[in-house]
């Protein structure tokens, strides 16, 4: 009886013992699958993290060489820019250093820095060239220069063509040329080649006549015909505008004529046509010291203010008071 009683309760504890250690294996169980999809999480979030810093660490390696090679690529471009120089020019205010301020960001990107001074006068330009003191000048035409070469004895020469500027006729204290009468003045510049160039312009207008051939070198003694008796008055071609309200007409440089606010197609009573000899005569250079034409420096002023950009800039901002050559 005993022993049955004791294999029974041995049995029952056995039972107990199993039923315990399946309900804690259940639990164990189920919190170690909690833990594992938890670690798993974590492990996950943390092999997401690693391998974008992988990813981000090889995207960085992969572009730094290219990043480096374009910075370094910039900076020796901008070092070659800096080690081109300065172009120096002395120009007349308008149009030509206009014109040239739009021509600094084109040279700029190649290298070079544009500097500009004005002067005032068509003497001073030429003799800072013919010194070496500039490189360039940017205010003539061909005419007068070849005048002043022979004149002062000096070497400059013509770089290259840029524009040209229609010589005109403009309205002083009279408005129509019909209307001169005896003793009225009409003013003209005075240098060689100017001066001749409007008496030649009065003479196609029939205000006088000139002996036949004289050309570019007439000045008042060429007069053979002076139907209105009129006066004419030679003055420096910088003074011209200055006397407009004191005589009939005055007759104005391009340059000048744009200095005293006048436009050649609007304000003009006549004026050289675009496709007259003029416009070919009477082109505005760039001027240099003889040998200097095909340096580097002025080859690349010339080609920077004969481009597509600058020829805008004229036709848009002076309508007809300055032609692009070509």
């Amino acid at each position: 009886m005993k022993k049955k009683l004791t294999a029974t309760i041995v049995t029952a504890a056995l039972a107990l013992s199993v039923l315990t250690a399946c309900g804690s294996g259940a639990a164990d169980t189920a919190q170690t699958a909690g833990e594992a999809v938890e670690e798993s999480a974590e492990d996950n979030a943390a092999s997401a993290e690693d391998s974008a810093a992988a990813e981000e660490d090889s995207t960085a390696e992969t572009d730094a060489p290219a990043v480096e090679e374009q910075e370094a690529a910039e900076e020796e471009e901008t070092a070659s820019a800096e080690s081109k120089g300065t172009i120096t020019v002395a120009a007349s205010a308008t149009p030509h250093a206009e014109i040239l301020e739009q021509a600094k960001p084109i040279l700029a990107e190649q290298g070079w820095e544009l500097e500009v001074t004005v002067f005032n006068d068509y003497v001073q330009p030429n003799l800072v060239v013919e010194s070496g003191d500039f490189d360039a000048n940017y205010f003539q035409h061909i005419p007068y220069l070849e005048s002043f070469n022979e004149e002062q004895g000096t070497h400059l020469v013509n770089a290259g063509g840029i524009h040209y500027e229609p010589f005109g006729i403009y309205p002083g204290t009279k408005s129509d040329l019909t209307s001169l009468e005896k003793g009225d003045v009409i003013a003209v510049p005075n240098d060689t080649t100017n001066e001749a160039r409007a008496l030649l312009l009065l003479q196609d207008n029939d205000v006088i006549t000139l002996k036949d051939g004289v050309g570019l070198e007439a000045t008042v003694r060429d007069i053979v015909e002076n139907p209105y008796e009129v006066e004419i008055q030679e003055l420096e071609a910088a003074q011209v505008p200055r006397v407009i309200g004191e005589v009939a007409f005055v007759v104005l440089n391009g340059n000048y004529a744009l200095e005293a606010g006048y436009n050649v197609v609007n304000d003009s009573v006549a004026y050289e046509q675009a496709d007259s000899e003029a416009a070919k005569t009477y082109v505005n250079v760039i001027a240099v010291e003889e040998g200097n034409e095909n340096s580097e420096a002025i080859t690349a002023l010339v080609d920077a203010l004969k481009s597509d950009t600058i020829k805008e800039y004229i036709n848009n901002t002076y309508e007809g008071g300055v032609i692009p050559f070509e």
